[in-house]
């Protein structure tokens, strides 16, 4: 998922820090561009379709680089950065937000890591009186927290545990995480701060929040160890009476195959790319003979030699256009397909569905799913080619052309349907009669008898400003439905109001 890094350049970030082991002395914006590297260089190894954004913060903020996959030019900037005023992280959070919503929109989960140093300024912009200015804020100037996306903070603090500065912060920063919700955490160095425990806190950081899915893609006897981009997150969602929180297998099944157009776009959670592992062992049985290859020395082996069951299995899909029904879990399912995000260039994805075996209704049970030999063999009598989505015998209410008064927009644009009808009788006497007859009973449905009264007196007062070349039957036409309107039997929903017989229209 996207990341956005925050790094504090305010003037508490120049304090020096020695280092005892060494006698080197370091201020702390370098330690944090330090441990924001091994952060980069974990990314480049073990994401590297991963977006990257940095934005540096003291009492305003700056977008030094925008989303982008070029880790060397994000080192690069940060060897640049200058420092500024005191620190004001509510304007930072408020920087963030901007960024993701201006570039991902507000469903793109986000990984946010602030670093700083752990001192929560001073005066109307420290975080303390943020904090305490929750309740009264209003509509126009909000908490940036929670964020506007799916989104996981992570604050970094440069900073050891015995200094004062940061042991008037940390139930702050604390604060902050709960109010950030999905398993946000406040990060301390261990022990002395140094170079060492800050590299080692940015790779427990790294390997906690950004670890790529690596795991097996099966199918039968064939096999090929993959990674999932981005890496999957579990699922959490809470109903009624339980909540629900699964995690994907570290083995994925392939079950069978089946038309994409069969699949159609059910629901999602979430799509990935589907990459062979680099360093994986790939196995496959072709002809009785079993093919192992150890990819680990890669200065001997060459990777377009390799057999590789993910080559295999995307371009048969792409060619067969069919799509991969895989178990990801126990009773949780998902789709394996190839998807071309160009003329040229075309990848392996996989569609998380929601846990369950009734998340895509024109399927029905994905566990009874079968071939269709099998289902010929069991319904030998059945002559019709059966085909998805399998239609329902009962005539859905959502298929209908149904009335919905949600504002008072929708139903004044159904009156003047039948208005603009009325005018153009007797051509649209059918149309006016139509509409009429389906407004009617949608008002009878609503309890909504008014409507018919205020329908009449429309009418009425319609015949009255009709202009001197209106055809006669318009007149007619417009006083017999007022009248019928105005009658008892005109509130029964299953009586319908005919056309008034005259000589300018055929009734046959």
């Amino acid at each position: 998922m996207p990341t956005v890094i925050v790094i504090d350049v305010s003037l508490s970030m120049t304090r020096p820090v020695f280092i005892p082991e060494t006698g080197e002395t370091y201020n702390r914006q370098h330690l944090a561009v330090c441990g924001i590297n091994v952060l980069l260089d974990y990314l480049a190894i073990h994401s590297k379709l991963e977006f990257v954004s940095l934005i540096a913060f003291s009492s305003l903020y700056e977008i030094v680089s925008p989303f982008t996959r070029d880790f060397d030019a994000l080192k690069l900037k940060l060897q640049q950065l200058e420092e500024y005023d005191k620190t004001c992280i509510e304007t930072a959070l408020h920087g963030v937000n901007r960024l993701v919503l201006g570039e991902w929109g507000s469903t793109t989960p986000c990984q946010v890591v602030l670093v700083t140093d752990g001192s929560p300024g001073v005066g109307p912009m420290s975080l303390k009186y943020s904090l305490n200015t929750l309740n009264q804020r209003d509509a126009s100037s909000p908490f940036p927290l929670p964020f506007s996306f799916p989104g996981k903070l992570s604050i970094i603090c440069i900073a050891s545990m015995d200094e004062p500065g940061l042991q008037l912060g940390l139930p702050l920063y604390h604060r902050l995480v709960e109010l950030a919700g999905s398993d946000s955490a406040v990060l301390v160095p261990e022990g002395p701060l140094s170079m060492k425990s800050i590299q080692t806190m940015f790779q427990k950081l790294s390997e906690a929040n950004f670890a790529s899915f690596q795991g097996m893609l099966k199918c039968g006897n064939l096999g090929s160890q993959i990674i999932l981009s981005p890496s999957p997150q579990p699922f959490c969602k809470s109903n009624d009476f339980e909540s629900v929180k699964r995690s994907i297998s570290d083995s994925i099944e392939v079950c069978g195959f089946i038309d994409v157009a069969d699949v159609g776009s059910p629901m999602a959670i979430s799509r990935h790319l589907v990459l062979p592992h680099p360093t994986g062992k790939v196995e496959g049985i072709s002809a009785g003979v079993k093919v192992e290859v150890d990819s680990e020395d890669e200065s001997v082996v060459d990777e377009g030699r390799i057999p590789s069951f993910c080559v295999l299995l995307h371009g048969a899909l792409k060619v067969e256009n069919m799509a991969a029904l895989c178990l990801l879990a126990e009773d949780w399912f998902g789709f394996v397909y190839s998807w071309a995000d160009s003329k040229k260039k075309s990848n392996l994805m996989l569609t998380i569905l929601e846990p369950g075996s009734n998340v895509v209704p024109w399927l029905g049970d994905l566990n009874r799913l079968g071939s269709l030999d099998d289902f010929h063999s069991m319904n030998q009598e059945i002559e019709i080619e059966p085909s998805f989505p399998v239609r329902p015998l009962e005539k859905r209410s959502y298929s209908q052309n149904c009335v919905v008064w949600i504002r008072q927009a929708g139903l004044q644009s159904d009156i003047q349907k039948i208005l603009r009808h009325a005018r153009k009788l007797p051509e649209k006497t059918q149309q006016f009669y139509k509409e009429l007859n389906r407004v009617r009973r949608a008002a009878i449905s609503f309890g909504f008898i008014e409507l018919l009264d205020g329908l009449a007196a429309i009418f009425e007062r319609e015949c009255t400003l009709l202009p001197g070349g209106a055809h006669p039957d318009c007149a007619l036409q417009l006083t017999h439905a007022a009248g019928v309107l105005h009658k008892p039997y005109s509130r029964d929903v299953k009586q319908n109001i005919t056309p008034l017989r005259t000589k300018f229209i055929n009734n046959d």
